[in-house]
């Protein structure tokens, strides 16, 4: 991020030949609003630390409402990192994020292993009628 201007231009790039761009740990480090108005992104990525503390920690979350009342009019998807109960889930769909990642869901896993998951949760799914 040193050569703003450069960032811009090859994220845009790639964005032409369809990469989607993620802004990650979104609220933490070198994250900042001014990015969501010069960078071509597409989502957002709550940092964990913040949902953690979801749903018994009120700072944390106003912090992940505000990010995702934020990153919606800007027509940002959000992510949110490091859920590990259904409470922070529900908590997460209640205040409108999309999507969410962490052990709830599943460990991390080697590629040939995700595969199969994928494969057994799509032929658990009801068909269409």
């Amino acid at each position: 991020m040193h050569d703003a201007a450069s960032t811009v231009i090859t994220l845009a790039a790639l964005r032409a030949h369809g990469v989607r761009v993620a802004i990650d740990d979104f609220g933490t480090g070198f994250s900042s609003l001014s990015y969501l108005q010069r960078l071509p992104v597409d989502t957002l990525k709550v940092d964990r630390s913040f949902i953690n503390g979801l749903g018994h920690d009120q700072e944390n979350t106003a912090i992940v409402e505000a990010i995702i009342t934020l990153a919606h009019p800007l027509g940002l998807q959000v992510v949110a990192e490091g859920v590990e109960t259904t409470a922070q889930a529900a908590q997460l769909r209640a205040l409108g994020c999309e999507l969410a990642q962490g052990y709830l869901y599943s460990r991390p896993l080697p590629a040939v292993d995700l595969c199969g998951l994928l494969h057994a949760a799509n032929a658990a799914l009801p068909l269409a009628v």
